[in-house]
C-alpha cells in the first residue's frame, strides 16, 4: 500500500497499569525516556503540545516536561473516575475528560481547571445509562473531533454529538440514548465503545458498538451497519475514508481478530498476518497510528504493532504490564 507521506512518530507515550512510560522510537525499537506514576493504574493518556495528560480512577495528572514529572491539577473533575482523554486538534489547550459514571469535563486553561458539561449526567440520568460490569451509569470513553465538530462514545449510552467545540453536548440524531431501545431503521446501536471522524468531512462518523460497526455519512444522524459483531476498535485510512482495520470479535474478548476492508465496508478480508488468531479471551481494544505504523492495544494489556504497507503484525513492548492506551507526542 503506497502511502502519500511519511508520518515520523517522535515519543511515543503508554498508558499502563503500573503508570505511564514515555519512548524514544529508535531503528531497532523503543528507548524509555522518562516515566512517573509508578503504581497507579493509568486507563487512558493523551499527548498535546503544551502538555500530556494521564487519566487514572482516581483523577487526571499532568506533565508539562515530557514525562520527567507529574502533578494533579488545582482543580480536576468532580467525577474522579477517567476512562478517556483527549485534546482538541485545533486549540493545544483545550482538552477533554470522559468519566465513569459518564460525563464530560472540559478544560480550557493546560488542565489546571475543569467544568463539567451538565447535560452529559441529565442525559445519563434520564436514560438509565448503565455498565454491565460496574455499579457506576455508564461511561465516557473515546472523543472524536473535526472542527467545531466532535462527538463523544457512550457505553451503554449512546453517541453524542457537539457542534461548538465541546462547550455543550447533545444526543446524535441517530441515537436514542436509551440502552434498552431496539436498534431500528437507521439508528445506531446504544453500547457505543469509541469513535471516529474522517479529516475529510465533519459528517463521516464511524462508531464501534456493542452490536457492530456502524458508520455516518451525515453526521450522526443516520446509520449503517457495515459489520455484525462485538467490536470496539477501527483505524480509518486518512486519506481514503473507504480503507478501514478493524478488531471485530464473537462477543466480549471472544475470538478477537484483524480485518481490513478497502471498499467501506462492502466486503472484508482477514488482516491479522503474524498473528495466531482468532484469539480465544482477547481482542483489540484501540489501534493508533504511530508514524508510518498501526498499533493495537489489545483487551489483555498486550501490545501489537504493524507497517502499514504489509500489515505484518508483531508483539511490542513486552516488558510493559496491562498497557491501556498511546498517544504520539510530535513535539
Amino acid at each position: 500500500m503506497e502511502r502519500k507521506e511519511a508520518r515520523v512518530a517522535r515519543l511515543l507515550v503508554v498508558a499502563t497499569s503500573d503508570g505511564v512510560r514515555v519512548l524514544q522510537r529508535e531503528r531497532e525499537g523503543y528507548d524509555e525516556v522518562a516515566g512517573g506514576l509508578t503504581g497507579r493504574r493509568v486507563t487512558s493518556v493523551t499527548a498535546g503540545k503544551y502538555a500530556i495528560l494521564a487519566g487514572t480512577p482516581n483523577g487526571v495528572c499532568v506533565s508539562r516536561d515530557k514525562g520527567e514529572t507529574w502533578q494533579e491539577p488545582n482543580e480536576g473533575p468532580a467525577e474522579a473516575h477517567v476512562r478517556w482523554l483527549a485534546y482538541h486538534l485545533n486549540d493545544p489547550w483545550l482538552a477533554f475528560a470522559g468519566t465513569e459514571p459518564a460525563a464530560i469535563f472540559v478544560s480550557s486553561d493546560g488542565a489546571e481547571t475543569w467544568r463539567e458539561c451538565p447535560e452529559v449526567a441529565e442525559l445519563r440520568d434520564v436514560n438509565g445509562w448503565h455498565l454491565p460490569y460496574s455499579p457506576e451509569a455508564g461511561c465516557v470513553r473515546g472523543f472524536a473531533f473535526h472542527g467545531s465538530r466532535g462527538y463523544a462514545a457512550v457505553e451503554q449510552g449512546g453517541l453524542l454529538r457537539t457542534d461548538d467545540g465541546g462547550r455543550s453536548w447533545r444526543l446524535a440524531g441517530g441515537s436514542t440514548g436509551d440502552p434498552h431501545a431496539p436498534v431500528l431503521g437507521s439508528r445506531i446501536h446504544s453500547d457505543v465503545h469509541s469513535v471516529t471522524v474522517h479529516p475529510s468531512s465533519p459528517d463521516l462518523v464511524y462508531a464501534p458498538t456493542g452490536g457492530g460497526l456502524y458508520v455516518s455519512e451525515d453526521g450522526g444522524e443516520t446509520w449503517r451497519e457495515v459489520y455484525e459483531c462485538y467490536c470496539r476498535a477501527v483505524w480509518v485510512d486518512p486519506d481514503d475514508p473507504n480503507h478501514m482495520i478493524f478488531g471485530p470479535a464473537d462477543g466480549v474478548d471472544s475470538n478477537g481478530r484483524i480485518e481490513r476492508t478497502t471498499d467501506g465496508g462492502d466486503s472484508w478480508e482477514r488482516a491479522s498476518q503474524g498473528l495466531e488468531v482468532p484469539w480465544s479471551r482477547h481482542m483489540v481494544e484501540r489501534f493508533t497510528q504511530v508514524g508510518d505504523e498501526l498499533m493495537g492495544v489489545l483487551s489483555n494489556g498486550g501490545l501489537i504493532a504493524a507497517p502499514l504497507e504489509t500489515l505484518r503484525w508483531r508483539r511490542v513492548l513486552d516488558h510493559l504490564e496491562g498497557v491501556a492506551a498511546v498517544s504520539v507526542l510530535k513535539a
